[in-house]
């Protein structure tokens, strides 16, 4: 009796420990910090990272270098199973998207992409339809000659713009500037001291022009001798030149002789750039005792180097006749053969040295030997040619 007293007032004092609960889950009260927790582990595992149970971040891998571009501990991210529908990528801040391979990201749609937004915001908006794409023409260079009709036009058309009298102003303006302007040009083709047997001697040889391309003024003077005696002859030409081709000038003048008997020349010639680049300086000259005389002279510069030229010369003088008080023999009267090795120090000016021989031939040897002279002389010369 006291037995069944004493459950029925167990039961009464405490009913909740008598509710029989079998098959009800009672759910637990979490705390917050469990909560934080489970959602750091559910974004990480959305984004592919593997994080255990039970724990709020994945496991730390050991750090490895950087390599293809990829850093912060993405190098062994499989990017290409990631699914970035479910990404947050507001969260994701402090990630250089820069250095990623995004080629390798199977399955994500660029369609939907909005570029509009990929600037910075201190950047000016982008407008794609002021892009001048239409400037981008690979139409090929055409070959060959122009058309025909590419000269078809008139040869003034500017007079109907600008006027008859503006434009003939300008043509002469043109003219002028490429190739019509007066140019001054003087070279010492030859100024040398000659070492030979019977007295060391020297020589000039100087010509010079002022004008344009067709016509000029040239002057030439050429001379020489033996030093303590006086010149053994001297002359000079003032001649007027005119192109009578593109390598050629037709020389007319006047020739004076400073030495032995008076002679005043009239002078007719040809001075140019023979084939194989001889330049060439021909003439005929006719005095006022009515003797008749011609030389030839001939040279070709042979270059070493850029600055080291070898230069063979040539020069024959001939007569129609007789001329005793000059020395001079009819027909071939003198020929001369030389070389001469110069360097440009500057384009200049040039030293040079070289030989040089000299015969008198037929009637001329014959007044040389009368006069105590040897028809055949050896020169050893050294010199300088200048120009500006």
């Amino acid at each position: 009796m006291r037995l069944i007293v004493a459950m029925l007032l167990a039961s009464a004092a405490t009913p909740a420990i008598a509710q029989d609960h079998s098959g009800h889950a009672m759910p637990g009260v979490q705390s917050p910090a469990q909560t934080e927790c489970e959602k750091e582990a559910a974004r990480h595992r959305a984004m592919g990272h593997p994080v255990p149970e039970g724990a709020c971040a994945p496991q730390a891998q050991p750090t490895e270098p950087a390599q293809d571009g990829h850093a912060d501990g993405h190098t062994g991210m499989d990017h290409s199973q990631m699914d970035h529908s479910q990404m947050d990528h507001g969260q994701m801040q402090g990630m250089d998207h820069s250095t990623m391979d995004h080629s390798k990201m199977k399955g994500m749609d660029h369609s939907t992409m909005g570029h509009e937004n990929m600037q910075l915001p201190e950047q000016t908006p982008m407008d794609h339809g002021e892009m001048g794409h239409g400037a981008m023409d690979m139409t090929p260079i055409p070959e060959g000659p122009p058309p025909a009709s590419a000269g078809s036009g008139p040869p003034r058309a500017a007079d109907a713009i600008w006027g008859a009298d503006a434009m003939h102003a300008s043509r002469n303006a043109l003219r002028t500037e490429n190739g019509g302007m007066n140019v001054f040009w003087f070279q010492g083709d030859r100024a040398e001291y000659r070492a030979r047997e019977g007295g060391d001697g020297y020589l000039w040889d100087v010509q010079g022009y002022y004008g344009g391309d067709l016509d000029k003024f040239w002057f030439k003077s050429e001379g020489e001798g033996t030093f303590g005696e006086s010149p053994e002859s001297a002359e000079v030409q003032g001649l007027w030149s005119h192109a009578i081709g593109p390598w050629w000038d037709l020389q007319a003048g006047v020739r004076q002789d400073l030495t032995g008997p008076e002679r005043t020349h009239a002078v007719i010639g040809v001075q140019g750039l023979a084939p194989y680049m001889f330049e060439v300086d021909a003439a005929a000259f006719l005095s006022n005792k009515g003797d008749l005389t011609a030389s030839i002279e001939a040279e070709l510069d042979q270059r070493i180097t850029q600055r080291l030229i070898l230069q063979p010369r040539a020069e024959l003088s001939l007569s129609a006749q007789d001329v005793p008080e000059l020395g001079v023999g009819a027909g071939l009267d003198t020929v001369e053969l030389g070389v001469r090795l110069r360097y440009e120090i500057a384009r200049e000016f040039a030293p040079y040295i070289g030989v040089e021989q000299e015969w008198k031939l037929g009637r001329s040897a014959d007044y040389a030997r009368l006069a105590g002279e040897d028809p055949s002389v050896t020169n050893y010369v050294v010199g300088i040619r200048f120009w500006f």
